[in-house]
């Protein structure tokens, strides 16, 4: 029984399953991001594609490019765990935008998913991708 609760209660962030729950972690989060809010600005699974908000009014094409680059392609980055702390900072750039600006007066229920994105790649800036990533076996070689 005593192995048992310092089992459940070890706060230890070593070993493989932190490095198992990271690579979980990283690529369910990703795959979210670019099902739920990718794809529909190239107007897959809608009938008309999202328009992209600018609220800091840079130039559209600008902004287009740069939403749909942090939805799409740097979230295949993130599952890979290539570059992934560099690729994180696009995509809290437009969830973080997302958050304090564009939603920040808005309903708790309509915030709260650009904040959660923004916690999850907060994270994942902070503690990185974890063993089984491109990151790390760049960094064995």
């Amino acid at each position: 029984m005593k192995k048992l609760i310092q089992t459940i209660t070890n706060t230890s962030l070593e070993g493989k399953l932190i490095h198992i729950a990271l690579f979980v972690f990283r690529i369910l989060l990703s795959v979210e991001l670019i099902t739920a809010h990718g794809l529909k600005k190239l107007g897959v699974g809608v009938t008309e594609a999202e328009k992209v908000p600018n609220p800091l009014h840079l130039p559209e094409a600008f902004n287009s490019l740069f939403a749909d680059a942090a939805n799409l392609v740097f979230p295949v980055f993130v599952i890979f765990g290539f570059f992934t702390r560099i690729a994180v900072l696009p995509i809290l750039a437009v969830t973080l935008t997302g958050y304090f600006i564009l939603h920040w007066n808005d309903a708790l229920l309509i915030k709260d998913t650009p904040f959660m994105y923004s916690l999850c790649y907060l994270f994942l800036l902070f503690v990185g991708p974890g063993k089984y990533s491109v990151d790390n076996y760049l960094r064995k070689v």
